[in-house]
């Protein structure tokens, strides 16, 4: 079996061709251009945005990569979801034993769908920074331990005992640390996060991680805090801005991004003519490269109706309902996306499209990448989620409050 760790033995040259081979020549087309694009910006000095969602963008290993395009200089800017944020402070993917929660003591009523609770497998050094802030249910952990279960790779944090809790505890101290230093909860929170989560090395870095609106509600009282830290008209803003300074903007495994890429901010494809008239910060689309990696063929069908003969502009013109007209399921993100003439659909599992993407502008760029992710189903891509679980480590209170007195020593100086 493939053993890997954060470095560059991790790019697998193999696995790489043998995604290749599987995608038509069509896709591989399509990801060749958008390699092009992303190529072409970053030599002229330009940035490259993503706005990404979660699911499938944790497990087939796209967020660390992203972290890692953000350390090598690749990716300048990030939109992702609350749920995205709470996972990477749990460490991004962990390992956990889930049990009968009723055979460990744990009421009925407090159980998900299937009865399950899930202890977290972790290292003492990690369970005994916890255990600073959180009073630890030792007897139920000796349950956990000693109960039948089966031990599986997630999402890291989440219902896991004690991790999830942890952060459930740590969010509400992130918050008002958050506001007391006029900050984002992303922006506190990735001072106490591992530098090959997106968070953590955008603190290192300076660069924006911002969860977008219509993804704030999830993860828990992570999404809570992330929603409390900043006004909605704060958050819209600082994401207008973040895609304002894009040249090119990535979609991977996201929904309503007609929210997002063209909210209230925005006037090419968006709604922001009367933010704009009225002195709101506003931005244009116009002249950007708009890129969707996404599984849904009616994208595809929609993208291509608008360039034969740019019936989705016509329809919006003749104020005409988009569903009835095209006959596919029409998602809010079609429409802005398919009339804008920079965009490019990649229809396709995120999780073979990104390691190629990246790899490609890596190289065309001479960028040594330390970390490249594919297919969970893979041998490689089996071996990757084992090195997140072994080496992304979970949020670090103890990091956090370093990082915040040596600003603050910073700022007297």
């Amino acid at each position: 079996m493939i053993e890997l760790t954060f470095d560059a033995t991790m790019i697998d040259t193999e696995t790489l061709s043998s995604i290749e081979r599987e995608l038509d020549a069509s896709t591989l087309a399509r990801v060749e251009q958008a390699v092009d694009k992303i190529v072409a910006a970053k030599n002229r000095g330009g940035k490259v945005v993503v706005v990404t969602g979660s699911g499938p963008n944790i497990h087939e290993g796209v967020t660390t990569l992203l972290a890692e395009l953000m350390r090598a200089g690749l990716v300048d800017g990030v939109t992702t979801s609350s749920a995205v944020v709470a996972h990477e402070m749990g460490g991004t993917l962990d390992k956990v034993k889930r049990c009968a929660g009723a055979a460990v003591g744990v009421p009925a009523g407090l159980l998900p769908l299937g009865g399950e609770f899930e202890l977290t497998l972790m290292d003492d050094e990690t369970l005994g920074e916890i255990e600073e802030t959180l009073p630890l249910d030792k007897r139920l952990l000796a349950r956990l331990q000693a109960a039948p279960g089966k031990t599986i790779i997630k999402a890291a944090g989440n219902l896991g005992y004690p991790v999830g809790l942890w952060l459930e505890h740590l969010a509400r101290e992130i918050l008002t640390l958050a506001h007391s230093h006029g900050a984002s909860f992303e922006e506190v929170a990735g001072l106490g996060c591992d530098p090959r989560t997106m968070i953590g090395v955008a603190a290192q870095k300076g660069l924006p991680v911002l969860v977008t609106i219509p993804q704030l509600i999830g993860g828990g009282m992570v999404g809570l805090g992330i929603g409390d830290s900043l006004t909605l008209t704060g958050r819209a803003t600082r994401l207008a801005r973040m895609l304002s300074t894009a040249d090119v903007i990535i979609e991977s495994g996201v929904a309503l991004t007609q929210e997002v890429h063209d909210g209230p901010f925005e006037t090419y494809t968006g709604h922001g003519l009367w933010s704009a008239w009225q002195g709101h910060f506003s931005y244009s689309l116009a002249g950007k490269s708009l890129i969707r990696i996404d599984l849904d063929p009616a994208l595809e069908r929609v993208w291509q109706i608008e360039r034969e003969g740019g019936a989705v502009q016509s329809a919006i013109a003749d104020g005409l309902p988009k569903t009835k007209t095209f006959k596919v399921p029409f998602r809010m993100e079609m429409s802005g996306f398919a009339r804008h003439e920079g965009s490019l659909a990649i229809i396709g599992d995120l999780g073979a499209i990104w390691p190629l993407i990246a790899s490609r502008a890596a190289q065309r760029l001479g960028i040594q990448l330390e970390f490249m992710s594919y297919p969970q189903q893979t041998e490689a891509g089996r071996a990757m989620r084992e090195a997140i679980v072994n080496d992304v480590r979970p949020f670090s209170r103890r990091k956090l409050l370093a990082a915040l007195r040596e600003e603050r020593l910073k700022a007297k100086c």
